[in-house]
C-alpha cells in the first residue's frame, strides 16, 4: 500500500567513521516521529566483500533508493544468511539499538513515544520480525532519516536528490579531521575490513573526500541547492539545544522538550566513552580535546598537511607548536563557512 504524504521527508545523513555520527544518528532514532536505519549499507559491502569501496557506490544508491520508497525487502537482497533463509528484523545492521525495531508493535521492550536509549541486551530479545511487518511500520512515518559512512562522493546521490518524488535533503556530519583520526587509531580493530575496501579502491585519494564535497556544497549544483546542510560535530557538542534546532528546522522537525533534554544529557554526561561504535553520554570538553592528548605532534601536523582544504573551510585552526596543542585552554575552533545550514562564501572563495 502507499505511504502518507510526507511533510518532512527523506534524510540522508552523509559522513565518515568516527565523526559522531552514532550519537549524531540517535537524535533521529530517539524522535518518535522518525523512522530511523543506521548504516543499512553495511550489507552491501557485506555481501560484495571484496569489491573495493568506489565500485560498491552504485549497489549502494539502489538500495538507498528502495529504502527510501520503503521497500526493505531489499535487505534480503544482500543476506548473508545463506540461500533459503529469510532475513528478520534482528538480522539488520544496527537492529540492537534500532527504536522501531526495538518497540511496540514490533517489541514490546520499548515505546516508541517515549525518547531514551535502548538497552541492546533487550532488543537482542525482541522477537524476530518479517520484513514486511518492519515495511509497514516505515509506511507509517512521514520521516525517513538514514545515516550512512559508505557513500563517498554527493555525486552519487544527485540522481535520487533529482527525483522530485523523493525530496531529499542531506545533512553533513563533519568533525575535526585529528579528532577523526585519533578515533579511527583506537578503533581500527573494528574497521580492518572496510579499510581494506576502502585501500583496495581504485580513487587513492580518499582522504580528499570531505574535500571534494566541501567544494560542491560552496558551488552547488542545482539539485543540491537548498537541499544540504553541513553540521560540525564540535557545535553539536558545545551548544547541542541551538545545533539541534537548527538541524530539526532543516528537516521540518519539531524540537520536543524531551529530545531537547537528551540532547543536553548525551552532551554533559559523567564520562567519556572512547568506546567503538558505542553511544554513549559524554564529557563535552573531554570528547572535544581527547586527540590533542592522544596523538603525538607529528601525527597532528600529518593530518594537518593532509586535510588543510577542509580544516580551512570548516574552521578548524592549525597548530604551531606542541605547547599550543597541549595547553587545553585554548580553542582550535573558529567561525567557519558555514553558519546556520548556509554557506558563506569568503572574499575569493
Amino acid at each position: 500500500f502507499l505511504p502518507p504524504t510526507r511533510t518532512s521527508g527523506l534524510v540522508y545523513v552523509f559522513t565518515t567513521w568516527r565523526s559522531g555520527s552514532s550519537f549524531f544518528g540517535e537524535l533521529f532514532n530517539q524522535n518518535p516521529e522518525v523512522f530511523f536505519l543506521y548504516e543499512p549499507v553495511w550489507h552491501v559491502w557485506q555481501k560484495l566483500y571484496p569489491g573495493d569501496a568506489v565500485s560498491l557506490q552504485g549497489a549502494a544508491r539502489d538500495m538507498l533508493s528502495s529504502l527510501y520508497r520503503c521497500d526493505l525487502s531489499v535487505f534480503q537482497l544482500y543476506s548473508t544468511a545463506g540461500a533459503g533463509k529469510n532475513l528478520t528484523t534482528l538480522g539488520i545492521f544496527g537492529a540492537a539499538t534500532n527504536k522501531v525495531i526495538c518497540s511496540s508493535p514490533l517489541c514490546p521492550a520499548y515505546r516508541k513515544e517515549v525518547v531514551g536509549m535502548v538497552d541492546d541486551r533487550v532488543c537482542k530479545k525482541c522477537p524476530p520480525q518479517r520484513l514486511s511487518r518492519f515495511q509497514e511500520e516505515c509506511h507509517k512515518y512521514r520521516t525517513l532519516v538514514i545515516k550512512g559512512v559508505r557513500v563517498f562522493d554527493l555525486a552519487v546521490l544527485a540522481p535520487l536528490m533529482r527525483d522530485p518524488t523523493l525530496d531529499l535533503k542531506v545533512i553533513h556530519l563533519v568533525r575535526d579531521p585529528r579528532a577523526v583520526a585519533s578515533s579511527r587509531i583506537k578503533s581500527r580493530h573494528g574497521l580492518i575490513r572496510e579499510s581494506l575496501q576502502v585501500v583496495r579502491s581504485r580513487d587513492p585519494r580518499i582522504h580528499r573526500i570531505m574535500a571534494k564535497t566541501l567544494q560542491t556544497a560552496l558551488h552547488p549544483p542545482d539539485w543540491l541547492q537548498g537541499n544540504y546542510m553541513a553540521v560540525r560535530y564540535e557545535d553539536l557538542v558545545v551548544e547541542p539545544i541551538k545545533t539541534l534546532r537548527q538541524v530539526y528546522g532543516f528537516v521540518n522537525l519539531a524540537v520536543s522538550p524531551e529530545m531537547e533534554k537528551f540532547t543536553l544529557n548525551m552532551t554533559s554526561g559523567p564520562g567519556y566513552s572512547s568506546k567503538p561504535f558505542v553511544v554513549s553520554a559524554r564529557n563535552a570538553t573531554q570528547a572535544l580535546s581527547a586527540w590533542r592528548t592522544a596523538l603525538s605532534y607529528q601525527q597532528i601536523k600529518q593530518v594537518e598537511e593532509y586535510c588543510h582544504q577542509p580544516m580551512a573551510l570548516l574552521g578548524y585552526e592549525r597548530v604551531g607548536s606542541p605547547e599550543e596543542v597541549k595547553d587545553l585552554s585554548r580553542t582550535l575552533l573558529r567561525k567557519p563557512r558555514l553558519e546556520g545550514g548556509s554557506w558563506e562564501k569568503q572574499p575569493g572563495s
